[in-house]
């Protein structure tokens, strides 16, 4: 199984680095030392539904969860950071389709490292023309609020005349 981090790592000379975020994700509220946890610890953790979390695991988008010995799923800390490295992703408006190609890509190792640099490049490309279109958004709604401010100071100033 691929590890994912969100912190970077140190490597020996010659391995390849991690998968790394560029920002460490807001800590979840994990038992110091656990790294052990029901699908409805996870739950609450994440605001993730159970569903969810099962739905995931079944299209591929999680790896591998394992199971206690009486075959309840059993999380541990990497699966909650992968579960905030899909969220951010969901922000972004990444497809699902393309979530589980990066899953599946991350699984197949490092010789995966320019495919996946390319779907995260493309996101982020995206993720830019967004902002850009709500920059824009942003500025007509400025524009229309001053308008009225305006429009209304001066009804109000008419009104007291």
């Amino acid at each position: 199984m691929t590890v994912l981090q969100t912190t970077p790592m140190t490597t020996e000379a010659g391995s390849p680095p991690a998968d790394v975020c560029s920002a460490p994700p807001p800590r979840h509220p994990r038992p110091d030392g656990q790294d052990s946890y029901t699908i409805s610890e996870v739950v609450a953790f994440t605001g993730l539904t159970a569903h969810t979390l099962r739905w995931y695991e079944r299209i591929g988008l999680m790896a591998h969860v394992d199971r206690s010995h009486t075959g309840q799923r059993r999380y541990s800390n990497r699966d909650l950071d992968w579960l905030d490295l899909v969220g951010k992703l969901r922000l972004t408006g990444m497809p699902v389709a393309d979530m589980v190609r990066y899953a599946e890509l991350v699984r197949e190792g490092a010789n995966t490292f320019g495919e996946r640099r390319e779907l995260l490049e493309q996101t982020r490309r995206d993720v830019r023309a967004r902002i850009a279109e709500l920059q824009d958004t942003l500025a007509v709604l400025d524009r229309k609020i001053t308008f009225y401010s305006d429009a209304t100071g001066a009804y109000e100033a008419e009104r007291t005349r």
